[in-house]
């Protein structure tokens, strides 16, 4: 009886039951962290509950206590069921694309850019329930405790990879579509004090190198390739490859689903 409900489990949530069956692996093989996993994933019922937790001992603070912020993050979950289902693609696609990532719960216990995402949903959800003050107070914390600064406002799909995610930088009003990966040093940013939309929107699909900046209220076409370094001032249509400062076009995307491929070296475009 005990394996037909873990298979009917597993069917149910395979992400989930997956993460808890490399936890049980990974307190055999290292039993110094067992207490680190059990409280973080082998205690929680559902993945919602895990990252719950992680949300609130990470950005707990002398200013703010975990229970509340644990509070916060249980009520998210519970309102807005699409924020489980954001993290689990998020999950997967860190998974997919990083080959650094073995195991489902190296992004959940370990990966300060999906640490980083979740919290940002969380406090995207406080600004849509009209909390301000308490999301731009949770931005604080993730900028402070992850180095990435994501503002309440902007709006990012699922299936997002933010590879090391230090320094990572995105405006208010910026757009992010589903199965984006961006790297280090990113920034979505505005051009000036200009006020209202000002930020970048960008494309399912589209690649973001290390360090590029995207500035000002420009789209970034679906499956786009950004180069590392880059500095883009302008509209790129979709499947197109852009470099330099400032960005230009210097060839296509080079395959369909250039966010999944990873693929950053350009061959004989410039």
């Amino acid at each position: 009886m005990a394996q037909q409900n873990q298979a009917k489990f597993s069917q149910l949530d395979p992400v989930w039951s997956r993460i808890r069956e490399e936890s049980e692996e990974a307190v055999s093989n290292e039993p110094l962290l067992g207490g680190v996993i059990h409280c973080s994933v082998l205690h929680h019922d559902t993945l919602e509950a895990a990252m719950a937790y992680r949300f609130s001992l990470k950005l707990a603070s002398g200013e703010m206590s975990e229970q509340i912020l644990r509070e916060i993050a249980d009520a998210a979950y519970a309102d807005d069921p699409w924020l489980g289902e954001a993290a689990r693609a998020d999950l997967v696609a860190v998974y997919e694309r990083d080959p650094a990532c073995n195991r489902f719960i190296k992004p959940l216990l370990y990966f300060k850019g999906f640490q980083a995402l979740q919290a940002y949903r969380v406090s995207h959800w406080l600004c849509e329930q009209g909390r301000v003050d308490f999301a731009s107070f949770i931005q604080m914390r993730v900028s402070e405790a992850f180095g990435v600064d994501i503002h309440p406002g902007a709006r990012m799909g699922k299936g997002i990879m933010i590879d090391h995610a230090h320094s990572i930088v995105i405006g208010e009003t910026a757009v992010v579509g589903d199965n984006v990966s961006m790297l280090h040093s990113v920034t979505l940013g505005g051009t000036g004090k200009e006020d209202g939309d000002r930020h970048p929107k960008i494309g399912n699909g589209v690649l973001i190198g290390a360090g590029a900046k995207v500035l000002g209220n420009i789209s970034v076409g679906h499956c786009s390739r950004i180069a590392a370094g880059s500095v883009v001032l302008e509209d790129i249509p979709p499947k197109k490859t852009v470099a330099g400062v400032p960005a230009r076009i210097v060839g296509e995307a080079g395959c369909d689903q250039p966010s999944q491929t990873m693929d950053q070296i350009l061959r004989g475009e410039i």
